[in-house]
């Protein structure tokens, strides 16, 4: 077990968890009594936005040297993350008055982390909080409009059983996991 230990140090994992439990606990705090859709989709973004940093080792030369095949431990990275913002965002908000559907939070946990899976496969790691942020920013100021590519654009926003939302979430998800999986973070 100890190429677990030695991974999670090259890809900064004890710093991530540290960074994802304080972010999430940070913006449920600020926004505790005001908890709705629009913090969770802050909350899960930020999560996995700190947490994405390290979706790249530090060496291309020592990753590509491993003795073990790296495309389960991509995928197994990439999920760790998102069932991480998942389960805290969850866990958090329990300890107020309201709460967010939970198909909401896995939804957009999984959605997002395959928008950081994709990031990190074509712009590196240290970039794989890009597409989150950028997605989360601008899902806010969608018009509320009944087209499907509002519903789409905004899926992070949208109410749980929105087909569009969650099928958009779902596509970002296989796309984003397979991308790093295959090809892991861009050297």
């Amino acid at each position: 077990m100890r190429w677990a230990a030695l991974y999670a140090r090259s890809r900064q994992l004890p710093a991530a968890a540290a960074a994802l439990l304080a972010v999430t606990l940070g913006v449920w705090f600020l926004g505790r009594g005001s908890w709705n859709l629009v913090l969770v989709a802050v909350t899960l973004t930020a999560g996995i936005a700190v947490a994405a940093i390290g979706l790249s080792g530090q060496d291309a030369d020592l990753d590509r040297a491993a003795a073990l095949p790296w495309p389960p431990r991509r995928f197994a990275h990439l999920a760790l993350v998102a069932v991480a913002a998942g389960v805290l965002v969850a866990g958090v908000q329990e300890l107020g008055t309201a709460a967010v559907d939970l198909a909401i939070v896995i939804r957009d946990a999984v959605g997002l982390a395959g928008l950081a899976g994709l990031a990190a496969t074509v712009a590196g790691g240290q970039f794989g909080w890009t597409l989150p942020l950028a997605w989360c920013a601008i899902s806010p100021f969608v018009p509320r409009e009944d087209t499907t590519a509002a519903r789409v654009t905004a899926w992070l926003l949208q109410p749980p059983g929105t087909p569009a939302a969650t099928w958009t979430a779902v596509v970002l998800a296989v796309a984003g996991a397979v991308a790093y999986t295959a090809w892991g973070g861009r050297r």
